[in-house]
């Protein structure tokens, strides 16, 4: 990954010019700033160097300034090696010939300028440090980050009072060759002294700190991260951090509270949020709710009315004891499942209900369409659902069909003994009935006779 992609998005990099007497050796503004500020410096710079060092370099300034970099670099590069160079002129000709080079995007050539300036013995320590970050700067921009960060090291030696642009530089560099864990220390300091120096904060650096100490695993410290990214850059990708280091931590209510804060805002907008949403309220037992967000969100077409999520639908009602409610949501994803578990479940939720003409119905349509994980547990409940009919042969025949599995064989034989006792004891009160009319009729015929003496 490129960093100046990524990370170095909103710090100004660097625009090179020649500064002579104020020994600066770059400056982080625009270029039209920059030719200002040597204008006004052209008194001070005649008196630092030679006149006709000053007019030749004021002549490669007007071929620049022509749109002319090449015919500047030939002028720079004959000054370079005119004998009779002080130190200082020849400090500044490398300064200008770096300048020029970065204009032409050749990197290498301002770096080997920069490289040969800093090397001068008499160079300044400003000179020097400024002339060092800005071939770390370079060399972050060439992908060079282990030379970056070398560099660094020795800017940081020179500089006593580095700025926050600069330890995040440092930062940058280190997440580039994954040295994560020393990230913290570099960026902590980038904020400490930007709030010393009542200096912006930029997001960048809280994203990067973020990172680090999720690498860590340190997921309080990622939490308290994402507040501090919500409180000032309320983002969709914030909240979803946040949720997942509530996760890691197993802040259960937070996890919930920071789903709701983002669909209230209206972030949830993809429909796998929307059903983990309706997930988390499940897992973490509040089934009301997801079902009132499923079945709100179906309305409104951002969840579709597929079987899964009907089924998802009438489980979240059906753990909230509203069997009744689950029933629509069941017989949709029955109808457009080509399998015949959900007609199972449908048949399931009859037969809590009491509903036994339906169960049976949908029962005997799951057993049609196939693929049930548990045929033998589809015929029991199927011979309950005929049972409370009175079905009670149709019913033991369901019973010995889910007998033929060891695993349900016994409780299909308690539930035909049941059903044969049933149906005995069915026989015996008809039997008994019958007896009693005929004892009935004859004690009526009795009377009659009676009568008629």
């Amino acid at each position: 990954m490129n960093i100046s992609n990524r990370f170095i998005t909103g710090i100004s990099l660097i625009l090179f010019c020649s500064l002579f007497a104020a020994g600066s050796v770059f400056a982080q503004s625009a270029e039209e700033e920059e030719r200002e500020r040597r204008d006004s410096q052209k008194t001070k710079q005649a008196q630092a160097v030679s006149k006709d060092v000053y007019d030749r370099i004021q002549k490669a300034q007007e071929m620049i300034d022509a749109d002319d970099p090449n015919g500047a670099l030939k002028i720079l590069g004959a000054l370079k090696i005119k004998k009779g160079l002080s130190e200082y002129e020849l400090q500044n000709v490398l300064n200008y010939i770096g300048f020029v080079y970065y204009n032409l995007d050749d990197i290498d050539g301002a770096m080997a300028a920069y490289r040969e300036m800093i090397a001068l013995p008499n160079i300044e320590d400003q000179i020097k440090k400024t002339t060092i970050y800005t071939m770390a700067q370079l060399s972050t921009m060439q992908e060079k980050y282990n030379q970056a960060l070398r560099l660094l090291d020795d800017y940081f030696v020179i500089e006593t009072n580095p700025a926050p642009d600069n330890y995040i530089l440092y930062a940058q560099n280190l997440y580039q060759v994954s040295r994560y864990g020393e990230m913290i220390v570099p960026i902590e300091k980038a904020l400490a002294e930007a709030q010393r120096r009542e200096k912006e904060i930029k997001e960048d650096w809280y994203v990067l700190l973020n990172f680090a100490y999720f690498q860590q695993e340190d997921y309080m410290k990622v939490r308290d991260i994402q507040k501090i990214l919500l409180v000032n850059w309320p983002k969709k990708r914030y909240w979803f951090s946040l949720a997942g280091a509530y996760t890691e931590l197993g802040e259960d209510e937070n996890l919930i509270a920071a789903y709701d804060a983002a669909h209230t805002q209206g972030l949830l907008e993809k429909e796998s949020e929307l059903v983990t949403m309706a997930q988390l309220y499940m897992q973490h037992e509040v089934p009301y709710k997801a079902a009132e967000l499923m079945d709100a969100e179906m309305k409104q077409g951002r969840i579709a009315k597929e079987a899964k999520n009907y089924r998802l639908l009438s489980q979240a009602w059906t753990l909230a004891a509203e069997d009744e409610r689950s029933i629509p949501a069941l017989q949709e994803a029955a109808r457009l499942s080509s399998e015949g578990e959900l007609n199972l479940r449908l048949g399931n939720a009859y037969l809590n209900l009491g509903q036994y003409g339906n169960c049976e119905s949908a029962i005997r349509e799951g057993l049609r369409k196939g693929k049930i994980k548990s045929p033998d547990n589809a015929n029991i409940s199927l011979g309950m659902c005929l049972y409370n009919q009175k079905k009670y042969r149709d019913s033991i025949t369901a019973f010995r069909e889910a007998g033929k599995t060891s695993r349900s064989s016994r409780i299909s034989r308690q539930w035909i003994r049941v059903i044969e006792s049933d149906i005995e004891r069915n026989r015996q009160i008809q039997l008994a009935e019958t007896a009693a009319r005929k004892q009935l009729q004859e004690l009526a015929e009795r009377r009659r006779a009676t009568e008629r003496i």
